[in-house]
């Protein structure tokens, strides 16, 4: 299908929607949106779900107007792209209002103003991870242009939201998230979402500097790679979509993703869902962080804005992360002592346990029983309403015209199985070799080029907190709290 029959196909369905005799009716309900979010285990676009929320009108424009003259921070990065990624350790910043970045934005060259230093041709802007709290502090009413609890949460909306507003270009590095999942209205303009499954993080050759709890970033630029530095990336699955105004993308758990704009000015709104792995997720943070600002300060104490992302504001005492270590510990615990005791059980298992579930394994009697009953259900969801983010061929161009980098229709192959890479039978063989591309890929983050002799303190690093031993001495540490 065209691009522009494809494009005209989605909003034809959402007008649709907004136009059926005057009633709001959605495809999904509350209810079953938060059944989907919670089971399905690939990303996917909700279509329809947004027609009625006033943030739907939320440009720029509009919003230079709602925020008249107020001072936003906005990264300013390098149109031109390297193989190294833009961390935004390496960025510089400009404060200025959305006036002032609409009038940079339509090319009119001035001789002062905040953005007088960067050429519009040859940067980007990006003001992003603005939270509604402290973006609207004066007018807490806009909160109510939010709607999540269309999607089956119950009195969440703006207050728990934040914003994103960028130039051509303007991105974020790849990266998962530690807590939660992720629920993304694009607003205005599009913006290409490189999506990577979970099992395959050592073939992104994760990486904790610059730190930021949270965010797992990766060494590799997705969209240029280095491909003789970081030959494993060539093992990882890709998936890819085109995120359009008025659709939503749930990101799963622990999903990598390098998000792009694609047009003059893009306008997105997200929020993050708490999932219960979060306990266990904080702890894993905490001796991330205790571990990387012990090293780092230990290495430089006086340039930790070399390593910590201009996000992190906290302090960074030895004292003060073991305060926090304690603190994520005691939350744990606490939790799960007026829970069923579910998880302390499985923190009580042998070491061979611990990693069939740190790497996701499935049984094999128990994924031949249920596959077919999780085929039969993930086909029955997908629809105009609910499409998945599919995985890319290897000979597909990075650079897309549609909406959706597939059509959005053909989510069964021809031997009728189903695009999900992270379903039980294709997590099996993924993980077969997970074990030896673990190591493959901390020993290629730490070996040195032929002319470096030397171990680094990011090398150790690596290692020390990839996400597979933070996993192990969390729960290593969570069960001889809980014995």
């Amino acid at each position: 299908m065209a691009a522009g029959s494809e494009v005209s196909s989605h909003l034809t369905l959402e007008a649709t929607a907004a136009g059926n005799q005057g009633q709001h009716v959605k495809p999904f309900t509350p209810e079953k949106a938060k059944e989907i979010i919670m089971s399905l285990q690939q990303p996917a676009i909700f279509c329809n779900m947004v027609f009625d929320w006033p943030a739907r009108h939320w440009t720029a424009k509009h919003l230079s107007e709602v925020l008249h003259g107020k001072q936003i921070r906005f990264r300013m990065g390098m149109k031109n792209t390297d193989t190294v990624p833009q961390f935004e350790t390496a960025c510089s910043y400009v404060e200025a209002t959305l006036e002032e970045f609409l009038t940079w934005n339509c090319d009119q060259s001035s001789d002062s103003g905040p953005f007088k230093d960067y050429d519009h041709s040859k940067f980007w802007a990006y003001a992003d991870y603005k939270y509604f709290v402290s973006l609207f502090e004066d007018k807490t009413d806009i909160f109510q242009d939010v709607i999540w609890s269309d999607f089956g949460f119950p009195g969440r909306n703006g207050q728990e939201s934040t914003l994103w507003i960028g130039s051509l270009g303007a991105h974020t590095p790849c990266h998962l998230d530690s807590y939660g999942c992720n629920l993304v209205f694009q607003v205005q303009g599009r913006k290409r979402w490189h999506l990577f499954p979970p099992e395959d993080t050592p073939f992104l050759y994760p990486t904790r500097i610059p730190y930021e709890e949270s965010s797992v970033f990766s060494k590799i630029n997705v969209v240029n790679p280095d491909l003789k530095r970081f030959p494993q990336f060539q093992k990882a699955r890709r998936h890819t979509v085109t995120l359009s105004p008025g659709q939503v993308l749930f990101v799963p758990r622990h999903w990598w993703h390098y998000v792009e704009s694609l047009d003059p000015v893009t306008v997105s709104i997200n929020s993050w869902i708490e999932l219960e792995e979060d306990h266990l997720a904080r702890v894993e943070e905490a001796i991330t962080r205790m571990l990387v600002c012990a090293l780092k300060t230990a290495e430089d104490p006086h340039n930790t804005r070399a390593w910590l992302n201009p996000t992190e504001v906290e302090e960074t005492s030895h004292e003060v992360n073991c305060h926090y270590l304690n603190g994520a510990v005691a939350a744990f615990l606490d939790h799960y002592k007026t829970s069923k005791g579910v998880e302390i059980q499985a923190l009580r298992t042998s070491k061979e346990n611990l990693q069939k579930e740190d790497l996701n394994t499935c049984n094999r009697m128990e994924m031949e029983g249920t596959m077919a009953a999780i085929k039969q259900e993930a086909e029955s969801l997908f629809g105009p309403d609910l499409v998945p983010v599919t995985l890319r061929s290897k000979e597909t161009p990075s650079e897309g015209g549609g909406i959706f980098e597939s059509d959005g229709k053909d989510f069964v192959d021809k031997d009728g199985k189903h695009f999900a890479k992270l379903f039980c039978a294709d997590r099996q063989q993924t993980m077969s070799t997970s074990d030896n591309a673990g190591v493959d890929q901390m020993a290629s983050n730490s070996a040195p080029a032929p002319s470096q002799t030397f171990i680094s303190t990011d090398d150790l690093l690596d290692c020390l907190v990839n996400p597979q031993v933070t996993r192990m001495v969390a729960q290593l540490l969570l069960q001889g709290k809980s014995l």
